[in-house]
């Protein structure tokens, strides 16, 4: 029998098989909906993880891990000394207070030993450390410790959306207003009235829930809808962020795997098909930022281990999905649930529900929309946003917390809500794509004449920087971008999130400086490469490099 015969017979009876084992074939179309990498596998991504063997490089291998010829090793090591006398000339008080702490908070030891590609990280982190402190903020830049000003492209996480002066002026506000209750807990100020009546409005939503966080907001949304539903699993798609507690991540981060979980692929009809039959499925978790990375794990500089990193951002498409999600999670009694916490009202005034013209069932929103200060929001219908049974009085769905309704916080929200609802504000989303499409569009043309290999992508003003030349060190450029007086988050180049009160000038600056780095970095050695350096060539190299480490554990 020859190969075709072969496999055409396997299959036919594999289908056969699952034909008569329903469950079976459930199992089987279940794992044909997971995304074919291991972001899609968690458990096998968390078995993949524990294999992978600590190693670094010294002073010499540091500069050529990919099989560079001396002359380019030596260039690349003298652009980082000359890097690291500046870095140790800038940020001198910086650096010392940011090495202090980090003796005592361990979220600080984390995201520096994260910058870079762990073979790299030791000699990163004493060479090239600099501030985690910034004193001041104004305009579209801040200030650190040391009065170095830089372009801010960090956005807070997402929380930055028109700019800090306006969130500045949002919490002097809310102070003022709510000074005189202080910070009285339990009972509501008068102002929580006007927000969820506001909140419903923007949400199109019946009920409103406040948290203390996003990620809170999420986990009581999934609870919500397990409670009502009667039913056990959420499904959440390979790559997206929800927070980080257990249920929504199920891979690597996460000690122990949770088993009410499904990450299946986004944007695929075997998904959907999932949906369609299987009866065990509460809700369906989306984040609407995953347009920008389908099925792909939120882009940091530590992970950049070659040049394979894309983002392509196709609107259309995107609406698309959603509007086939929607109508299977009707069919199906499933809620569906946009996570908005780090999109919400940057893409319109309405939130991801308004700029795609999908409803959700439920929707979470955080971080900008207290004016700057922690929150989490539910927003749901009203059927589902219930937490207990009037049939049934000891059936509860229980969820409290301290500080929910701050009078601060709450205070900040009015500000913030009654600035979103003024018609002239609303102004700042007339054209916003266009005019974010354009500038990444111009950066991209600059880069090409200045026969750069970087380019970068975006979904409005969340951008996310990609390389088109084969290489180890792309994650080196964030270390020049700092140097020309940009401020990235921890995670690189991975995002960059502007604020919407960036002007035009102030992006004609950003770009140049982008340029400037981006051409110091190539001038350096580091996008050096040969015929023999693909990315396939660089993932084999890692192996090879990791085979041998185990060998000699």
């Amino acid at each position: 029998m020859d190969s075709p015969t072969l496999i055409l017979s396997l299959s036919t009876a594999a289908g056969a098989t699952a034909a008569a084992f329903p469950k079976l074939s459930a199992r089987l179309a279940l794992s044909r909906a997971k995304h074919r990498s291991l972001t899609g596998h968690s458990k096998m991504s968390k078995a993949v993880a524990r294999l992978i063997p600590h190693y670094e490089f010294d002073i010499d291998d540091f500069f050529r891990s990919d099989g560079a010829p001396p002359a380019i090793a030596t260039k690349r090591q003298d652009g980082f000394f000359r890097l690291a006398s500046l870095y140790e000339q800038r940020y001198p008080t910086g650096r010392a207070m940011t090495a202090e702490a980090a003796e005592r908070i361990s979220d600080l030891q984390f995201t520096k030993a994260y910058r870079v590609p762990f073979q790299y990280s030791r000699l990163v982190q004493e060479y090239l450390g600099s501030s985690s402190f910034v004193v001041s903020s104004s305009g579209v830049t801040v200030t650190d410790v040391d009065g170095n000003v830089f372009y801010d492209l960090t956005g807070s996480y997402g929380v930055n959306i028109f700019g800090n002066d306006f969130y500045k002026e949002c919490i002097a506000k809310a102070e003022s207003r709510a000074h005189a209750l202080g910070p009285v807990l339990g009972a509501y100020h008068p102002v929580v009235s006007d927000n969820a009546k506001r909140l419903c409005q923007v949400s199109g939503l019946d009920e409103v829930s406040f948290h203390m966080s996003g990620t809170e907001a999420v986990m009581q949304a999934v609870r919500l809808s397990r409670y009502h539903t009667r039913r056990t699993h959420l499904v959440r798609f390979a790559g997206a962020y929800h927070g980080w507690w257990g249920d929504v991540q199920p891979g690597v981060g996460n000690p122990v795997s949770p088993h009410e979980t499904y990450t299946l692929a986004e944007m695929s009809e075997k998904t959907l098909r999932v949906l369609r039959t299987r009866r065990d499925i509460a809700c369906v978790l989306v984040n609407p930022l995953q347009a920008l990375h389908p099925n792909s794990n939120a882009p940091g500089d530590s992970s950049l281990v070659d040049s394979s990193r894309v983002g392509q951002y196709d609107r259309a498409a995107y609406t698309a999905w959603l509007k086939a999600l929607r109508e299977v999670c009707t069919e199906r009694g499933i809620v569906l649930i946009f996570d908005e916490v780090f999109v919400g009202f940057r893409l319109a005034a309405g939130g991801a529900q308004e700029y795609f013209g999908v409803r959700a069932d439920m929707v979470t929103y955080g971080k900008s929309l207290a004016g700057g200060l922690p929150i989490g929001v539910v927003c749901g219908r009203k059927d589902l946003m219930r937490r207990f049974r009037n049939d049934r009085p000891a059936d509860i769905c229980f969820a409290r917390g301290t500080f929910n309704s701050h009078p601060y916080v709450m205070t900040a929200m009015d500000q913030f809500l009654t600035r979103l609802s003024e018609p002239s504000f609303r102004n700042v989303y007339d054209g916003l794509d266009q005019q974010w499409n354009a500038r990444a569009r111009n950066l991209n043309e600059m880069m090409t004449s200045a026969d750069l290999p970087v380019r970068v992508s975006n979904l409005s003003s969340i951008w996310m920087v990609h390389y088109t030349v084969p290489s180890r060190y792309n994650w080196m450029l964030q270390y020049y971008l700092r140097a020309e007086g940009l401020a990235l988050s921890w995670v690189g180049t991975g995002r960059l999130i502007f604020s919407l009160n960036f002007s035009d000038a102030d992006f004609v600056a950003v770009a140049e400086l982008f340029v400037a780095a981006a051409s110091k970095m190539k001038a350096d050695g580091w996008w050096w490469h040969d015929a023999a350096l693909t990315n396939k060539a660089i993932r084999r190299q890692i192996l090879k490099e990791m085979l041998t480490r185990k060998r000699l554990r």
